[in-house]
Protein backbone atom coordinates (compact mmCIF):
# COMPACT_ATOMS: atom_id res chain seq x y z
CA UNK A 1 0.00 0.00 0.00
CA UNK A 2 1.13 3.46 -0.79
CA UNK A 3 2.32 5.30 1.99
CA UNK A 4 2.97 9.00 2.77
CA UNK A 5 5.50 10.01 0.52
CA UNK A 6 3.88 8.16 -2.43
CA UNK A 7 0.57 9.76 -1.72
CA UNK A 8 2.04 13.13 -1.23
CA UNK A 9 3.78 12.71 -4.84
CA UNK A 10 0.54 12.32 -6.62
CA UNK A 11 -1.36 14.96 -4.41
CA UNK A 12 1.51 17.49 -5.76
CA UNK A 13 0.94 15.96 -9.69
CA UNK A 14 -2.62 16.59 -8.86
CA UNK A 15 -2.10 20.22 -7.63
CA UNK A 16 -0.34 20.91 -10.80
CA UNK A 17 -2.54 19.09 -13.72
CA UNK A 18 -6.21 19.07 -12.02
CA UNK A 19 -6.07 21.94 -9.79
CA UNK A 20 -8.47 24.73 -11.01
CA UNK A 21 -9.78 23.04 -13.52
CA UNK A 22 -14.23 22.38 -13.60
CA UNK A 23 -14.95 18.48 -14.14
CA UNK A 24 -17.21 17.89 -17.40
CA UNK A 25 -17.79 14.84 -16.78
CA UNK A 26 -17.54 11.41 -14.75
CA UNK A 27 -17.71 7.81 -15.97
CA UNK A 28 -17.18 5.06 -13.31
CA UNK A 29 -16.70 1.40 -14.32
CA UNK A 30 -18.37 -1.28 -11.95
CA UNK A 31 -19.88 -0.86 -8.42
CA UNK A 32 -16.54 -1.41 -6.44
CA UNK A 33 -14.74 1.84 -7.17
CA UNK A 34 -17.81 3.42 -5.74
CA UNK A 35 -18.18 1.18 -2.66
CA UNK A 36 -17.20 3.41 0.08
CA UNK A 37 -20.01 5.52 -0.88
CA UNK A 38 -22.99 4.36 0.21
CA UNK A 39 -25.91 6.14 -2.21
CA UNK A 40 -23.62 4.89 -4.88
CA UNK A 41 -21.96 5.64 -8.19
CA UNK A 42 -24.77 7.26 -10.01
CA UNK A 43 -25.11 9.62 -6.90
CA UNK A 44 -21.77 10.25 -6.71
CA UNK A 45 -21.17 11.19 -10.60
CA UNK A 46 -24.63 13.35 -10.23
CA UNK A 47 -23.06 15.45 -7.35
CA UNK A 48 -19.28 16.37 -8.87
CA UNK A 49 -20.18 16.97 -12.43
CA UNK A 50 -19.98 20.61 -12.61
CA UNK A 51 -18.01 21.50 -10.29
CA UNK A 52 -14.74 22.74 -10.16
CA UNK A 53 -11.46 21.08 -8.31
CA UNK A 54 -10.14 24.09 -5.99
CA UNK A 55 -7.55 21.89 -4.05
CA UNK A 56 -5.52 18.55 -3.68
CA UNK A 57 -5.17 17.49 0.10
CA UNK A 58 -3.69 14.79 2.00
CA UNK A 59 -3.51 13.20 5.70
CA UNK A 60 -1.42 10.41 6.18
CA UNK A 61 -2.19 8.04 3.38
CA UNK A 62 -5.87 9.58 2.59
CA UNK A 63 -5.76 12.07 -0.88
CA UNK A 64 -8.99 13.91 -1.30
CA UNK A 65 -9.64 16.55 -4.30
CA UNK A 66 -11.85 19.77 -3.27
CA UNK A 67 -14.73 20.40 -4.68
CA UNK A 68 -16.96 23.77 -5.22
CA UNK A 69 -19.97 22.87 -6.21
CA UNK A 70 -21.66 24.64 -9.36
CA UNK A 71 -25.33 22.58 -8.47
CA UNK A 72 -27.17 25.32 -6.42
CA UNK A 73 -29.09 22.06 -4.54
CA UNK A 74 -25.60 20.93 -4.02
CA UNK A 75 -23.83 23.40 -2.43
CA UNK A 76 -27.05 23.70 0.21
CA UNK A 77 -26.26 20.02 1.02
CA UNK A 78 -22.69 20.95 1.94
CA UNK A 79 -23.62 24.05 3.60
CA UNK A 80 -22.39 21.71 7.02
CA UNK A 81 -18.67 22.63 6.03
CA UNK A 82 -17.40 25.54 6.44
CA UNK A 83 -16.65 26.77 3.01
CA UNK A 84 -19.34 25.46 1.63
CA UNK A 85 -17.23 22.88 0.21
CA UNK A 86 -17.22 19.02 -0.13
CA UNK A 87 -14.79 16.20 -0.79
CA UNK A 88 -13.82 13.81 -3.47
CA UNK A 89 -11.85 11.26 -1.27
CA UNK A 90 -9.81 8.57 -3.09
CA UNK A 91 -7.72 5.55 -1.56
CA UNK A 92 -5.19 4.20 -3.41
CA UNK A 93 -5.39 0.57 -1.94
CA UNK A 94 -2.63 -1.47 -2.68
CA UNK A 95 -2.49 -0.79 -6.44
CA UNK A 96 -4.62 2.79 -7.22
CA UNK A 97 -3.24 4.84 -9.73
CA UNK A 98 -4.41 8.41 -10.48
CA UNK A 99 -2.92 9.21 -14.01
CA UNK A 100 -3.11 12.44 -15.93
CA UNK A 101 -3.92 11.23 -19.49
CA UNK A 102 -5.04 13.22 -23.29
CA UNK A 103 -8.49 12.52 -23.70
CA UNK A 104 -7.38 10.28 -26.89
CA UNK A 105 -4.63 7.87 -25.27
CA UNK A 106 -5.52 4.34 -25.52
CA UNK A 107 -7.71 2.69 -21.94
CA UNK A 108 -5.92 0.90 -19.27
CA UNK A 109 -7.38 -2.29 -19.00
CA UNK A 110 -7.85 -1.62 -15.37
CA UNK A 111 -9.73 1.77 -15.93
CA UNK A 112 -12.31 2.05 -12.77
CA UNK A 113 -12.79 5.66 -13.01
CA UNK A 114 -12.31 8.71 -15.85
CA UNK A 115 -12.87 12.29 -15.50
CA UNK A 116 -13.32 15.02 -18.52
CA UNK A 117 -12.94 18.60 -18.02
CA UNK A 118 -14.78 21.89 -19.59
CA UNK A 119 -11.15 22.83 -20.90
CA UNK A 120 -11.10 19.93 -22.80
CA UNK A 121 -7.60 19.51 -21.76
CA UNK A 122 -5.83 16.27 -19.91
CA UNK A 123 -8.48 13.96 -18.33
CA UNK A 124 -7.78 12.05 -15.05
CA UNK A 125 -8.35 8.43 -14.65
CA UNK A 126 -7.88 6.45 -11.82
CA UNK A 127 -6.64 2.71 -12.83
CA UNK A 128 -6.86 0.07 -9.84
CA UNK A 129 -5.54 -3.70 -10.85
CA UNK A 130 -6.15 -5.55 -7.51
CA UNK A 131 -9.31 -3.38 -6.73
CA UNK A 132 -8.50 -2.24 -3.00
CA UNK A 133 -9.04 1.44 -3.73
CA UNK A 134 -12.01 3.46 -4.20
CA UNK A 135 -13.29 6.82 -4.57
CA UNK A 136 -16.10 8.52 -2.18
CA UNK A 137 -17.72 11.74 -1.63
CA UNK A 138 -17.25 13.17 2.11
CA UNK A 139 -18.52 16.41 4.07
CA UNK A 140 -15.32 19.00 5.10
CA UNK A 141 -15.22 19.52 8.55
CA UNK A 142 -14.36 23.29 9.76
CA UNK A 143 -10.78 21.90 9.97
CA UNK A 144 -10.64 21.05 6.36
CA UNK A 145 -10.76 17.59 6.66
CA UNK A 146 -13.09 15.17 5.35
CA UNK A 147 -15.58 13.96 8.14
CA UNK A 148 -14.91 9.81 7.09
CA UNK A 149 -11.86 10.29 7.80
CA UNK A 150 -11.98 11.96 11.31
CA UNK A 151 -10.48 9.16 13.17
CA UNK A 152 -7.19 9.78 11.71
CA UNK A 153 -4.43 11.47 13.02
CA UNK A 154 -2.61 14.05 12.04
CA UNK A 155 0.83 12.78 10.17
CA UNK A 156 4.57 13.91 10.54
CA UNK A 157 4.83 16.49 7.74
CA UNK A 158 1.59 18.10 8.26
CA UNK A 159 1.53 21.64 10.31
CA UNK A 160 -1.35 20.17 13.07
CA UNK A 161 1.34 17.42 13.97
CA UNK A 162 2.63 17.53 17.63
CA UNK A 163 5.13 14.96 18.33
CA UNK A 164 4.83 15.62 22.67
CA UNK A 165 1.15 14.38 22.43
CA UNK A 166 2.07 11.64 20.21
CA UNK A 167 4.63 10.43 22.24
CA UNK A 168 2.86 10.82 25.57
CA UNK A 169 0.22 8.39 23.77
CA UNK A 170 2.58 5.86 22.84
CA UNK A 171 3.91 6.06 26.54
CA UNK A 172 1.05 4.59 28.21
CA UNK A 173 0.95 1.66 25.90
CA UNK A 174 2.41 -1.71 26.38
CA UNK A 175 2.16 -2.98 22.83
CA UNK A 176 5.31 -2.97 20.24
CA UNK A 177 6.41 0.25 19.28
CA UNK A 178 6.53 -0.58 15.56
CA UNK A 179 2.23 -1.89 16.13
CA UNK A 180 2.28 1.91 17.85
CA UNK A 181 4.07 3.59 14.46
CA UNK A 182 1.72 1.29 11.83
CA UNK A 183 -1.69 2.31 14.08
CA UNK A 184 -3.26 5.48 12.30
CA UNK A 185 -5.32 6.69 14.95
CA UNK A 186 -2.01 7.53 16.49
CA UNK A 187 0.34 8.56 13.49
CA UNK A 188 -0.86 8.30 9.84
CA UNK A 189 1.34 7.96 7.04
CA UNK A 190 3.56 5.62 8.07
CA UNK A 191 3.13 2.24 6.82
CA UNK A 192 5.58 -1.24 7.29
CA UNK A 193 8.43 0.80 4.69
CA UNK A 194 8.90 3.24 6.57
CA UNK A 195 8.47 2.00 10.06
CA UNK A 196 11.23 -0.69 9.79
CA UNK A 197 13.37 2.34 8.37
CA UNK A 198 12.80 4.37 10.91
CA UNK A 199 13.72 1.72 13.76
CA UNK A 200 16.53 0.93 11.87
CA UNK A 201 17.90 4.64 11.97
CA UNK A 202 16.93 4.92 15.69
CA UNK A 203 18.44 1.29 16.60
CA UNK A 204 15.08 0.36 17.67
CA UNK A 205 13.38 -3.45 17.84
CA UNK A 206 10.09 -2.93 16.51
CA UNK A 207 9.24 -5.39 19.17
CA UNK A 208 9.90 -3.49 21.85
CA UNK A 209 7.22 -2.09 24.38
CA UNK A 210 6.42 1.11 23.54
CA UNK A 211 6.26 2.06 27.38
CA UNK A 212 9.57 0.61 28.49
CA UNK A 213 11.39 3.48 25.72
CA UNK A 214 11.96 7.09 27.12
CA UNK A 215 10.77 9.90 26.15
CA UNK A 216 13.93 11.31 24.28
CA UNK A 217 14.09 7.30 22.09
CA UNK A 218 10.56 7.78 20.93
CA UNK A 219 11.10 11.57 19.83
CA UNK A 220 14.34 10.09 18.19
CA UNK A 221 12.23 7.47 16.26
CA UNK A 222 9.41 9.77 15.40
CA UNK A 223 12.69 11.80 14.09
CA UNK A 224 13.63 9.85 12.01
CA UNK A 225 10.61 8.93 10.58
CA UNK A 226 9.73 12.55 9.51
CA UNK A 227 13.23 12.23 8.32
CA UNK A 228 12.90 9.51 6.12
CA UNK A 229 9.47 10.01 4.69
CA UNK A 230 10.81 13.72 3.68
CA UNK A 231 14.49 11.54 1.75
CA UNK A 232 11.75 9.23 0.00
CA UNK A 233 9.50 12.51 -0.77
CA UNK A 234 12.65 13.60 -2.83
CA UNK A 235 12.71 10.71 -5.04
CA UNK A 236 9.24 10.32 -5.55
CA UNK A 237 8.61 7.42 -3.16
CA UNK A 238 9.28 4.11 -3.26
CA UNK A 239 8.47 1.48 -5.81
CA UNK A 240 9.21 -2.26 -6.17
CA UNK A 241 6.99 -2.74 -8.83
CA UNK A 242 4.67 -0.93 -12.03
CA UNK A 243 1.61 -0.61 -9.30
CA UNK A 244 2.75 2.49 -7.47
CA UNK A 245 3.41 5.54 -10.16
CA UNK A 246 2.51 9.12 -10.03
CA UNK A 247 0.33 10.98 -12.40
CA UNK A 248 2.70 10.71 -15.12
CA UNK A 249 3.16 7.08 -14.87
CA UNK A 250 6.73 7.60 -13.24
CA UNK A 251 7.81 5.08 -10.03
CA UNK A 252 9.43 6.29 -7.43
CA UNK A 253 13.08 5.35 -6.84
CA UNK A 254 13.67 5.42 -2.83
CA UNK A 255 14.16 1.37 -2.38
CA UNK A 256 17.70 2.34 -3.78
CA UNK A 257 18.46 3.84 -0.59
CA UNK A 258 15.87 1.59 1.79
CA UNK A 259 18.42 0.34 5.05
CA UNK A 260 16.47 -2.29 6.44
CA UNK A 261 12.91 -2.53 4.92
CA UNK A 262 13.59 -5.66 2.53
CA UNK A 263 17.33 -6.05 2.85
CA UNK A 264 17.48 -9.72 3.92
CA UNK A 265 20.93 -11.23 3.68
CA UNK A 266 22.52 -7.97 3.24
CA UNK A 267 25.01 -6.77 5.42
CA UNK A 268 23.63 -3.87 7.49
CA UNK A 269 25.28 -0.40 6.05
CA UNK A 270 25.99 0.55 9.98
CA UNK A 271 27.93 -2.69 11.41
CA UNK A 272 27.78 -5.35 8.49
CA UNK A 273 25.67 -7.79 10.04
CA UNK A 274 23.19 -9.42 7.85
CA UNK A 275 19.88 -7.94 7.74
CA UNK A 276 17.36 -10.72 9.43
CA UNK A 277 13.48 -10.78 8.23
CA UNK A 278 10.85 -11.84 10.68
CA UNK A 279 6.80 -12.10 10.76
CA UNK A 280 5.26 -9.13 12.23
CA UNK A 281 1.47 -8.39 12.00
CA UNK A 282 1.02 -10.63 9.18
CA UNK A 283 3.34 -8.45 7.37
CA UNK A 284 7.24 -8.82 7.28
CA UNK A 285 9.92 -6.77 9.03
CA UNK A 286 13.42 -6.09 8.34
CA UNK A 287 15.82 -4.71 11.17
CA UNK A 288 19.89 -5.76 11.58
CA UNK A 289 19.94 -8.72 14.47
CA UNK A 290 23.34 -6.22 16.38
CA UNK A 291 22.37 -2.95 15.77
CA UNK A 292 18.56 -3.90 16.58
CA UNK A 293 18.49 -6.89 19.46
CA UNK A 294 15.21 -8.49 20.32
CA UNK A 295 13.61 -7.43 23.52
CA UNK A 296 14.23 -10.27 26.36
CA UNK A 297 11.00 -11.35 27.14
CA UNK A 298 9.13 -10.48 30.58
CA UNK A 299 8.05 -13.15 32.82
CA UNK A 300 4.69 -12.57 34.61
CA UNK A 301 3.43 -13.88 37.70
CA UNK A 302 6.44 -15.41 38.31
Amino acid sequence: MPELPEVETVRRGLADHVVGRRIETAELHGLRVARRHVPGPADLVSRIEGDTVVAARRRGKYLWLVLDPADPAEERRSAASSSGRHALLVHLGMSGQLLVEAPDAPLERHLHARFSFADDGPELRFVDQRTFGGLALSELRADGIPESIANIAPDPLEDAWDADAVVARMRRRDSAVKRCLLDQSLVSGIGNIYADEALWRAAIHGERPANRLTRPALHRLLGHATEVMTEALGQGGTSFDALYVNVNGASGYFDRSLDAYGQQGRPCRRCGTPIRREAFMNRSSFSCPRCQPRPRLVRRGG
